[in-house]
């Protein structure tokens, strides 16, 4: 038996029509440096018109992959808008990537077309010989002129090319299933991989996000929207604040701790989102110049482990709650957000909001030992995070239909390659990547846990933990630690710091001090260059 139900189609342009419509008066702000530029989302309907025309005008079909080389601003929210809308894929490019991972996602991708920041102009110039999919480039805040373009190559002014076009579209009806986006791995180990979103994904991810179990965004949120648009689609929140009628406090490329305090004087955002190593950078400066940041009612933090001592520094300086968040690329992001459960407050709350967070109805879960058979969610029993559901992915895109990475699927379950335990009431605690845990003697170290034991001294900036060989143990941990500026903290002092908050066989007796930890082109640790700079023996290690 069906049901009587209607079989509309969930649809990216149902979305764009419906923000630029009944929520026409939020706003989308771009920081400037000293204030902000607006545009309503009712401008930005009509903007994603003339876009789409644009596109149409230059050759762009449904299917066509059109591709964004730009910072978190207006005209990147016209582009996330109009592209789908039209039956286009989005493919926003990761423009922290090595030169080899662009061309190589740019031509795995098929882009034909390409609209980049004017500021982006310098760095994207020396990619453009090495991408011969592209035909046109729009340069939007820039003069077109700037752009160095091959034969072949058409350069375009982003104001001049909507000026031109009819301020109406009719966007197409697509089936639900099609892609609508597509985001690329940062490609930390071997070449970066395409996860393609659906329209139905990106509609029921951003259902999830507005969810109080997800990112609670509602029409009286002001969103600081700091996490890049390239990376996994801003976890959802441009789509997400569209649908919820949230304004966007976008910060172009100003996103330095003093630009980032400035924003959020004049703007007052009441939610944020971004890595952890973007908020360790905010904290140090308000420790130096003080600012109320009450106006934040949430932060969420995700991308890697949040060192509970920053946690508690911005509630109890600030009163401002962090929130811990999991997710993927492969996931859309969202996987699970730590609220705690309702009427649970104060120490209760907190070995809550430690965890990564409870998994909504939309994602399954399960942990598997190294046999491949399920352990039980009791909250001790570990094993690798596999997940499933309607906005993750089963496969990595292939232009010639092959099977990328068959390994990272299990009987349709991903793969998360994350270590972790999940209570019976289905919160998820990570211990760890199962690359980056640490094998010692025959039992496991977590590299997180150590490293926001360490984090938690007040000399601390930043810790790496990596795991090293050791002719008696198999492994052992090196910390590579960080001092914030004017602190001073040997080795001794620090080891000394973590008695009773690891057990005694895993202290770490290997140390080293460097000014700054490589990160990720998405700003996580990068532990894979701090494992070759300790193989080429670049580091300064001292025993305690």
């Amino acid at each position: 038996m069906l049901s009587t139900m209607q079989d509309e189609q969930l649809s990216l342009a149902t979305l764009l029509k419906y923000a630029s419509t009944f929520h026409s008066k939020a706003v989308v702000a771009t920081w400037t440096g000293t204030g902000v530029r607006t545009m309503s989302y009712g401008e930005m309907g009509t903007q994603a018109a003339q876009l789409a025309n644009a596109l149409q005008s230059l050759g762009v079909q449904e299917g066509d992959r059109v591709a964004t080389f730009m910072w978190n601003n207006n005209e990147h929210m016209v582009a996330y808008a109009a592209i789908p809308a039209m039956g286009s894929v989005l493919h926003a490019l990761n423009i922290r990537l090595f030169p080899a991972q662009v061309e190589f996602v740019v031509a795995h991708a098929d882009d034909r077309v390409v609209i980049v920041d004017g500021t982006l102009v310098p760095m994207f110039n020396q990619y453009l010989p090495t991408l011969p999919s592209i035909k046109h480039v729009i340069v939007a805040n820039g003069d077109p002129a700037s752009v160095t373009a091959p034969d072949g190559v058409t350069v375009h002014g982003y104001n001049d090319l909507l000026a031109a076009q009819s301020d109406t579209f009719d966007f197409p009806v697509v089936d639900e299933r099609s892609a609508a986006a597509m985001c690329y791995t940062s490609g930390t180990t071997g070449d970066p991989k395409g996860v393609v979103y659906s329209h139905r994904s990106s509609i029921l991810h951003s259902m999830q996000v507005c969810t109080p179990s997800g990112m609670e965004i509602s029409g009286r949120d002001n969103i600081l929207a700091i996490v890049p648009m390239f990376h996994a689609n801003a976890w959802g929140i441009p789509y997400a604040a569209m649908m919820a009628g949230a304004s966007l406090l976008m910060p172009d490329r100003f996103l330095q701790p003093g630009p980032l305090l400035e924003a959020m004087a004049a703007e007052k955002p009441t939610f944020a989102a971004a890595v952890p190593t973007i908020w360790i950078g905010v904290l140090s400066a308000l420790a130096a110049s003080p600012q109320d940041i009450s106006h934040l009612r949430e932060v969420v933090v995700g991308g890697s482990a949040v060192p509970p001592a920053m946690m508690h520094a911005f509630q109890e300086k600030h009163g401002v709650r962090i929130l811990h968040a999991w997710g993927m690329t492969e996931t859309s992001p969202l996987g699970c957000v730590a609220h705690a459960p309702a009427g649970v407050s104060g120490d209760e709350e907190w070995k809550y909001r430690y965890t990564q967070g409870r998994f909504p109805v939309g994602v399954q879960a399960r942990l598997v030992d190294d046999t491949g058979a399920v352990v039980p969610n009791d909250g001790e029993s570990l094993g690798e995070l596999e997940v499933k559901g309607q906005w993750i992915t089963g496969s990595y895109y292939s232009p010639q239909g092959g099977v990328i990475d068959p390994e990272k699927f299990h009987d349709g379950w991903l793969r998360t390659g994350d270590v972790g335990k999940i209570t019976p009431d289905g919160y998820l605690t990570l211990v760890d990547r199962s690359k980056d845990v640490i094998k010692s003697g025959g039992e496991w170290i977590s590299s997180v846990d150590l490293e926001n034991a360490v984090m938690a001294h007040p000399a601390v900036l930043e810790a790496a933990v990596i795991g090293i060989p050791d002719p008696k143990w198999d492994e052992r941990p090196l910390v590579a630690v960080v001092l914030r500026e004017g602190a001073a903290a040997d080795a001794a002092t620090l080891k000394a710091s973590l008695t009773g908050k690891v057990a005694h066989w895993q202290l770490p007796e290997y140390w080293t001090f460097i000014t700054e930890v490589p990160k990720t082109s998405v700003g996580k640790f990068d532990k894979k260059v701090i494992r070759a700079q300790h193989a080429d023996g670049k580091l300064d290690v001292v025993t305690v």
